[in-house]
């Protein structure tokens, strides 16, 4: 129970205490519990003792303290307990679920200093996105590899894979690993399983960032421009774009049409607790001249969808079967679309590509922070309150309301994607 529970009951204890004393008479003894078995004839009688039945009626010991309770009904601490065991149950199916945990919590080893910051950053959501993510991680891991001496009888490539788990464990610890995390990690620790062990370790780990620079520049910075090459030859003049939340992919891809000089208008929608959108509407409202945009909430885009002439959203990853784990609505967003038969065309990298296959967004997820407005739910925000708020970060939209997948390898269907080889970063870089 908790502190205020035990309070209450306590209260009601000494109620109970209270109110037989004031029913017996002047002089008799005040007992708490049945009479001693050594009484003698000379003290007062006692009160008839109740049957077995009255009494577990009446009082439940717990412990060393007699609870008063009603015939028929729990006590009051049985009721607390009952509580929150039910809220408890009702939570249960989401416990899988990446809830909020100390940071670092059940990580043993030396963590760099840029590991720890970087952890800050991504518990906090300053670091958003698939993309800013995983740079930021191979950024960091630079200046581990940089910092990193080999001790003696040990070898780079064992020993440093051995150093690189405690980090990865202490970023995992803060937010999950995304996709494009995972495979970028993996595509690392396949390099430093190649590093000869003849070597100048200062030449090992120079050749080490490098070739994590030539991925971020391959699979991210040169993937997303020729993306938008491609994804802008199906804007065309007087088109009505909408997107949703905030992918950088779509966002580059937008303002390079602008600069081609296309003219269409963009809707964005939105929605809480993140509110990515409006970083994207300032963004696209901060040229010269501002594209015209639109914005609105999830709950409207029944009403702009019929002027709508085509939807470009992100992806977060792409699984196997060809199913987009997205930022959560978005599902919703491509679901309407194809009741109004509007495309859908989804850009993302092929280094975010997975090889699992994921038929819902239940099995697994994240939860986003909640962020209360202090007027009008400051009572949800309160310890005391039983209400349990949960954002699920992604959802799941099924290949079937995708139109068509912008990579840099081409333009595909969601039902090649398991054909792509460039997929997983499983070539080498």
């Amino acid at each position: 129970m908790s502190k205020a529970e035990r309070r209450e009951v306590q209260e009601r204890q000494r109620a109970a205490k209270l109110l037989q004393k004031q029913q017996k008479p002047p002089g008799a003894p005040v007992t708490t519990g049945p009479p001693s078995k050594g009484t003698q004839g000379n003290d007062p009688p006692s009160t008839p003792k109740p049957n077995k039945a009255v009494f577990s009626g009446q009082h439940k010991r717990s412990g060393s303290i007699y609870e008063p309770t009603t015939p028929g009904r729990g006590t009051f601490a049985q009721n607390a307990d009952d509580a929150q065991s039910r809220k408890s149950r009702g939570l249960m199916i989401f416990s899988h679920f990446s809830l909020p945990k100390q940071l670092g919590q059940g990580v043993k080893g030396d963590i760099h200093p840029a590991i720890v910051r970087l952890a800050l950053l991504f518990s906090e959501f300053k670091i958003c996105g698939a993309n800013a993510r995983c740079i930021a991680t191979l950024t960091a891991f630079k200046t581990v590899i940089q910092d990193y001496t080999t001790p003696e009888h040990n070898t780079l490539s064992r020993h440093l894979m051995t150093h690189l788990s405690p980090q990865i464990s202490y970023l995992v610890s803060a937010r999950p690993m995304s996709v494009s995390m995972g495979n970028a990690i993996r595509q690392l620790k396949l390099e430093i399983s190649k590093a000869d062990i003849d070597r100048v370790e200062q030449e090992v780990k120079d050749e080490l960032c490098q070739q994590i620079d030539n991925y971020i520049r391959d699979r991210i910075i040169v993937a997303d421009e020729v993306i938008e090459e491609l994804a802008g030859q199906k804007i065309k003049d007087g088109d009505v774009i909408l997107t949703y939340a905030k992918s950088s992919v779509v966002e580059k891809v937008l303002l390079n049409a602008h600069q081609e000089g296309k003219k269409f208008s963009v809707i964005v929608i939105d929605s809480q607790p993140l509110l990515e959108g409006k970083a994207l509407l300032t963004s696209l409202t901060s040229t010269n001249p501002p594209i015209p945009c639109t914005y609105t909430f999830l709950s409207a885009i029944s009403s702009v969808m019929t002027e709508v002439t085509t939807v470009l959203v992100g992806a977060h990853s792409i699984c196997a079967n060809g199913a987009v784990y997205s930022r959560s609505g978005t599902a919703l967003v491509a679901m309407i679309a194809k009741n109004h038969n509007v495309p859908v065309v989804v850009c993302c990298e092929t280094y975010k590509f997975s090889d699992s296959v994921v038929l819902d967004a239940f099995g697994k997820n994240e939860l986003a922070p909640q962020k209360f407005d202090r007027r009008s739910d400051a009572a949800l925000a309160s310890p005391s309150s039983n209400l349990e708020i949960l954002n699920p970060l992604y959802d799941l939209t099924p290949p079937k309301c995708i139109t068509a997948v912008v990579t840099e390898v081409g333009l595909i269907p969601p039902s090649s994607v398991s054909s792509i080889p460039m997929a997983l970063g499983r070539i080498s870089i």
